[in-house]
């Protein structure tokens, strides 16, 4: 492979193996979220091996943020190809993501395997499906403090929100991503550029090569419109959208994600909430949930190799546009109708998840005062008291799994 990502004259050149030990290590130990991660890096790459200064780290920090997609694992894939090129992005990528994918693999066999057998499955998959509503909202909050903070925006969101509500499915979600940006280029003109959009671009790559891959990300988008598309590669398609199409990483893909494949029949939704819950218990990317859906999947292939097919395409569209963006970012990142529409968008994808929130994930796992209670109190573990996810979604599984032993 052609070394495409090539690190600046001034950055010091590395290995593919040590890239590939230190997001190893990463991979094993970042829990937190997407936000979490950014810190962590900055740690481990910025202030301990010292491979790129704050400014430069600021500027890739900056990049992934408007771009659609996984924005930790974006900036782990530009942090690899800064120190040793093409091979580093994707040796950032596989330890990154290779520890949770493999968890969540087993987890997605583990949930077709205990579905339905006994009481004690059936309330431990209940505990994770209360954790998945403190989680999201949890998020919600989070993310419409920083990305609705004023008026403005906070209608966009509250009209994306009802957007979602009102019209099912995918169409509605679209939708509701489009109205964000017209809205966002009229009325956020003046919301400023991100912290550190000002530093230097870090990796070179051809203005032509850039091009190439914006182009294939658009098309392979549009392919399944006018091509349709083979069973087996359904929950590659429902993934690849998703990644393409989520704004704001992390916790967005969950409305895409249960559009493709819960309404769609292709995972029950109960066990689709269940791997989410789940999602929250392991280190590195959220978008490894794709691998548990694609194990999880009904229709062929399923197993290992839907999971991989599920996790490979979710993360090629972030790849095509991280790497396409990057020959071009300095105009972009100056164009001020960019940054209202991106602006504009960010505030409606909130509204999508506060949309979820409620449809199908408080639906799905609340049905009456009891689980309530403990949603409430799942949330004040993690939002009041600031217990690790993986712990709380351990306890909840556990407490499920106990109450449905001694009641059934």
């Amino acid at each position: 492979m052609a070394d495409l990502a090539t690190p600046p004259p001034t950055a010091t050149r590395g290995t593919v193996v040590e890239v590939f030990d230190a997001f190893l290590r990463l991979g094993f130990t970042a829990f937190g979220g997407p936000v979490a991660h950014i810190g962590y890096f900055r740690t481990e790459f910025v202030e301990r091996r010292r491979w790129l200064d704050d400014a430069a780290y600021a500027d890739l920090v900056a990049l992934c943020q408007f771009l659609p997609g996984p924005a930790s694992s974006q900036v782990g894939m530009a942090l690899g190809a800064r120190r040793a090129g093409t091979w580093g992005a994707v040796a950032a990528w596989l330890a990154f993501t290779m520890p949770s994918a493999i968890l969540m693999i087993l987890a997605g066999y583990g949930v077709v395997a205990v579905a339905g057998q006994s009481a004690a499955a059936a309330m431990a998959i209940s505990g994770l499906k209360l954790v998945a509503v403190a989680v999201v909202a949890q998020a919600v909050r989070q993310m419409a403090t920083t990305l609705a903070p004023d008026p403005i925006r906070a209608t966009i969101l509250a009209a994306g929100a009802a957007l979602a509500l009102t019209v099912p499915g995918i169409l509605g979600q679209l939708g509701a991503i489009a109205l964000g940006a017209v809205a966002g280029l009229i009325l956020c003109r003046t919301v400023p550029a991100a912290d550190g959009s000002r530093g230097p671009l870090s990796i070179a790559i051809p203005p032509a090569v850039g091009a190439a891959m914006l182009v294939v990300a658009v098309v392979l988008l549009a392919l399944p419109a006018v091509q349709t598309v083979p069973e087996f590669l359904t929950i590659a398609d429902a993934a690849y959208r998703a990644g393409m199409l989520v704004f704001g990483g992390g916790h967005v893909v969950l409305p895409l994600l249960e559009a493709d494949t819960v309404e769609t029949g292709l995972i029950d939704r109960d066990a689709f909430l269940a791997g989410y819950g789940l999602a929250q218990a392991v280190p590195g990317p959220l978008f490894t949930f794709a691998a548990f859906l694609g194990t999880a999947a009904s229709p062929p292939p399923g197993g290992v190799l839907g999971g991989l097919i599920a996790l490979i395409a979710i993360f090629i569209p972030a790849t095509l546009l991280l790497f396409g963006a990057l020959p071009f970012w300095d105009r972009l990142r100056a164009w001020s109708p960019a940054r209202a529409a991106f602006a504009g968008v960010n505030a409606a994808v909130v509204g999508l998840l506060i949309a979820v929130l409620y449809d199908p994930v408080a639906t799905a796992a609340i049905s009456g005062p009891i689980d309530v209670a403990a949603a409430v109190f799942a949330y004040l573990l993690l939002a009041v008291w600031k217990a690790p996810p993986w712990a709380v979604v351990v306890g909840f599984a556990a407490a499920g799994a106990l109450v449905g032993t001694v009641t059934g």
